[in-house]
C-alpha cells in the first residue's frame, strides 16, 4: 500500500522530542515490509541549513485564505531508507529561528502555519500520488483529518482515503481563537463541542480525534491513561467515545543508533555474552563527570532528561538529602526549566562527591550515560512511551521508573527476581525512594544483578513488531472506507 506521513518533525532534519524519532524510523520499517511511504515535513530554517539545495518538485501550490492566497513549493528531501521525503516550503511561515515559537511564547500565526502545511500536503498528493492512507502526527498535522471530512468532502479523489492520527502527547493540543475557523475557511457549523470547539477555542487535536478514521498512541498503557481525567487533558470524554478506534502501539527504537555492540560514542563495545566492556564505559563516564575513587560496589545512577516536573524532578529534589546517604553516585544530563536547572546545580554543589550535573543536551554524553551507568532513573509523572528506558535495557543499565505509560509497558519488576527493572506506582517521592532502595539492595548481589542486566539486553524493542501492528490498523481503516 502507499502511505503518506505528515509531521512537524522528523529525524535527522527537525527534532525536539520522540515524535521526530518515530517519524524518522517507522516509515523505514514499513518500507522494509514492502510498502511505499512518503513523508512530508515543513521546510524550516533548520531544515534548509541541512538541505540548502533541495530540488523543486512542485513549483507552486495555491493555498487560499480569507482575503488572500499563500503559495507553497514542494521540495525533494531525497530517499532515505527506502522512504521518499518532501519538504513544504513557505518562507514567510517556516523560515524562522524555531519550529513553534520563542522563549516568550508560541508564534501567533501557528494555526495559519500548520493549516497551510496540512492543505499543502493534501494538494501535493493530488499531483505526486494519492495515498491509500494518510498517517498524521499530533496537533500540527491533525487538521488534515478535519479538512478531508469538511472542505474536501466532495473531492472524489479523497472520498475513500482514510486518516490515522497518532497522539504522541495529549498535553499538546493546539488551542486557537474562534476566528481561526475563518482563517482556515472552515464552516462555522463545525465549531461545536462535539466537533472542534473546546472551552471557546478551536482545538486542532480534538478535531483530529473526532474526524480521523483511527487513533493510535505510543504505548498500550498511555492509550488507557488518556481516557482518564488525570491524563486526558480535557479530551478524555471524546477519547472514550472513540475507544473502539484507539490503539496503543509501543514505539520501537533504532538499534543501529543505540547498541552497545556497535556504538561509536562509547569507550568500549560489549554484549550480553561479553560484558567486560561495560566496566570500561563506567570508568569513562565517571571521568567525564569528574568523579574519582568510586568503587565497584558503588552504584552509578544515570539521568538523561528534560528538566521539568513532568519528568519527576520534584521527586528527585525531595529525596536528594536521603539518597546521598546511600552507596551511590548520581550523574544527570539535561536542561529545561530554569527552576530545576538551578536547584540541581545547587545539589551538585552541596554534594560534589555524590552528585554531578551537566546542564545541556549532548548526544555523546547521553550515550556515555546509557553505557556507563548501572541504573537509569525515570520517575516521570506521565510518559506516553519513553525511549531512554528501552535504550537502558539494551545497554544492561537497569531502569528504575514510575509505572506509567510506556514505562509500565516495558519495565517488569518481579518480587522474587526475574524482572528487568524496578517500578513504583504512587505519585510521591518516597515511593521513588523505596524503589531505589530495592534496586540498590539488589545491586549488592552481583549474580542476580548480572542476570537482570542480561534479561533486559535480550529483549527486542525494534520497529519490526510495531510496523506490523500499524499495517493492521491501516488495513482496517482502508477496508472500512471501501
Amino acid at each position: 500500500m502507499y502511505i503518506v506521513f505528515a509531521s512537524s518533525e522528523c529525524t535527522p532534519w527537525a527534532k525536539t522530542g520522540g515524535l521526530a524519532d518515530v517519524v524518522g524510523a517507522l516509515p523505514e520499517a514499513l518500507a522494509k515490509l514492502g510498502h511505499t511511504v512518503s513523508v512530508f515535513l515543513p521546510y524550516y530554517r533548520q531544515v534548509a541549513k541541512l538541505v540548502p539545495d533541495a530540488a523543486v518538485v512542485l513549483p507552486s501550490l495555491t493555498i487560499p485564505f480569507p482575503s488572500y492566497n499563500r503559495f507553497a513549493r514542494i521540495l525533494d528531501g531525497g530517499v532515505k531508507g527506502g522512504v521518499q521525503h518532501y519538504f513544504v516550503d513557505s518562507p514567510e511561515l517556516f523560515d524562522r529561528e524555531s519550529f513553534y515559537g520563542t522563549p516568550s511564547g508560541d508564534y501567533a500565526d501557528n494555526p495559519e502555519r500548520f493549516g497551510l502545511f496540512s492543505k499543502a500536503v493534501i494538494e501535493a498528493t493530488k499531483v505526486l500520488g494519492v495515498p491509500d492512507v494518510f498517517h498524521v502526527h499530533d496537533w500540527q498535522a491533525a487538521m488534515i483529518a478535519v479538512l478531508l471530512r469538511s472542505t474536501y468532502f466532495f473531492d472524489p479523489v479523497f472520498r475513500r482515503v482514510p486518516v490515522v492520527l497518532t497522539i504522541h502527547n495529549a498535553g499538546y493540543q493546539g488551542w486557537f481563537p474562534p476566528r481561526t475557523m475563518e482563517t482556515l475557511l472552515l464552516p462555522w457549523d463545525m465549531f461545536t463541542f462535539t466537533k472542534l470547539e473546546q472551552n471557546d477555542t478551536l482545538n486542532f487535536l480534538k478535531g483530529g480525534i473526532v474526524y480521523a478514521d483511527a487513533l493510535t498512541t505510543v504505548s498500550r498503557r498511555y492509550a488507557e491513561e488518556i481516557q482518564t481525567s488525570e491524563f486526558g487533558n480535557g479530551l478524555e470524554d471524546v477519547l472514550r467515545q472513540r475507544s473502539g478506534d484507539l490503539f496503543g502501539i509501543l514505539n520501537g527504537v533504532d538499534y543501529d543508533e543505540w547498541n552497545p555492540a556497535t556504538d561509536s560514542h562509547i569507550a568500549a563495545h560489549y554484549t550480553a555474552e561479553k560484558l567486560e566492556g561495560k566496566k570500561e564505559c563506567r570508568r569513562d563516564l565517571l571521568h567525564a563527570f569528574g568523579l574519582q575513587a568510586v568503587t565497584d560496589e558503588t552504584a552509578v545512577i544515570g539521568v538523561v532528561s528534560r528538566f521539568a516536573t513532568q519528568k519527576g524532578f520534584d521527586f528527585i529534589i525531595e529525596i536528594m538529602d536521603r539518597l546521598v546517604q546511600e552507596d551511590m553516585v548520581l550523574v544527570i544530563l539535561g536542561n529545561g526549566e530554569e527552576y530545576y536547572e538551578r536547584l540541581l546545580s545547587d545539589m551538585a554543589a552541596r554534594y560534589p562527591d555524590k552528585v554531578r550535573v551537566q546542564v545541556k543536551y549532548d548526544n555523546v554524553v547521553a550515550h556515555k550515560i546509557e553505557a556507563g551507568s548501572d541504573m537509569f532513573l525515570m520517575p516521570s509523572r506521565y510518559e506516553p512511551c519513553g525511549l531512554n528506558q528501552i535504550y537502558s535495557l539494551k545497554y544492561g543499565t537497569v531502569p528504575v521508573v514510575r509505572a506509567t505509560g510506556g514505562l509500565e509497558d516495558t519495565i517488569d519488576e518481579q518480587p522474587l527476581g526475574g524482572g528487568n527493572g524496578f517500578k513504583f506506582w504512587g505519585y510521591n517521592a518516597w515511593d521513588l525512594m523505596d524503589a531505589l532502595v530495592r534496586a540498590l539492595e539488589t545491586f549488592k548481589n552481583k549474580d542476580e544483578w548480572t542476570r537482570m542486566m542480561r534479561r533486559g539486553m535480550a529483549q527486542d524493542f525494534s520497529w519490526d513488531k510495531p510496523a506490523h501492528e500499524y499495517v493492521r490498523v491501516y488495513e482496517r481503516v482502508i477496508q472500512n472506507r471501501s
